[in-house]
């Protein structure tokens, strides 16, 4: 069973966990040529609680992702008083209001999807003098009821925002759809990084990040396999 298979129970031992999913990139990295050093795993802990966040920490890993800000609010700023140097991502849709926020909590931001969030973005990292890595994310399915930027409308909006609007743009992120065939979408994504010349290409989740390690991911976002199933929410 792969890592990326594992049921998780109430109490996962999340530093095995890590153990076993980094275990599988660095196979997948070496079946496709490529060094396992280049591939960053972000281990995403929404939902959960900040002592799981914590163990994952204790275990030596220090690059996480969150999708909503206001969890990631109530959430890292004790724990990057006690570990200064975990770098957090913004991994869910952002909505403009919260820019200011954004700006001032993560260090990589992974879901710049239009141009007004883009614009608030630019205008906020002017204003606090902070500059957290940008990466645009690409709706490779083209579905209507997701986040992104249509794939042949990318590689404008990569320039806008980069030499227009001066955000650090440094790479592209997608979430294929759920009932398709990964690996297409990621050789997609991939294409779009190559030809604007963007470095980072974050894809692959707990179901899929060895395929896109594959094609050529250097970023992945496990959550599942690394923190177990994500607490449901309280009924009504």
């Amino acid at each position: 069973m792969t890592a990326s298979q594992t049921t998780a129970d109430t109490c996962p031992d999340i530093a095995a966990n890590l153990a076993a999913v980094q275990a599988e990139i660095a196979t997948a990295a070496r079946d496709a040529d490529r060094d396992p050093a280049t591939v960053t795993l972000v281990a995403v802990s929404k939902t959960h609680g900040p002592e799981r966040a914590e163990a994952a920490l204790t275990a030596g890993h220090r690059v996480f992702g969150e999708n909503r800000v206001q969890e990631a609010q109530s959430k890292w700023p004790a724990l990057r008083e006690r570990v200064p140097d975990l770098e957090l991502h913004l991994i869910g849709p952002l909505q403009s209001n919260k820019a200011a926020d954004a700006v001032a909590l993560f260090d990589v931001i992974e879901s710049v999807d239009r141009p007004k969030l883009a614009a608030a973005l630019s205008r906020e990292m002017e204003r606090q003098g902070r500059r957290p890595t940008c990466l645009i994310q690409v709706n490779t399915g083209e579905e209507p009821q997701k986040a992104g930027i249509v794939p042949t409308e990318a590689d404008a909006f990569i320039a806008h925002c980069r030499d227009d609007l001066g955000l650090p743009v440094t790479g592209v992120m997608c979430i294929p759809p759920a009932d398709e065939e990964p690996a297409p979408h990621f050789a997609l994504l991939r294409q779009i990084a190559r030809r604007n010349g963007l470095d980072v290409v974050s894809m692959g989740m707990s179901g899929d990040f060895a395929i896109a390690v594959g094609q050529g991911a250097t970023h992945v976002r496990v959550g599942t396999a690394i923190f177990g199933t994500r607490p449901k929410p309280p009924a009504p």
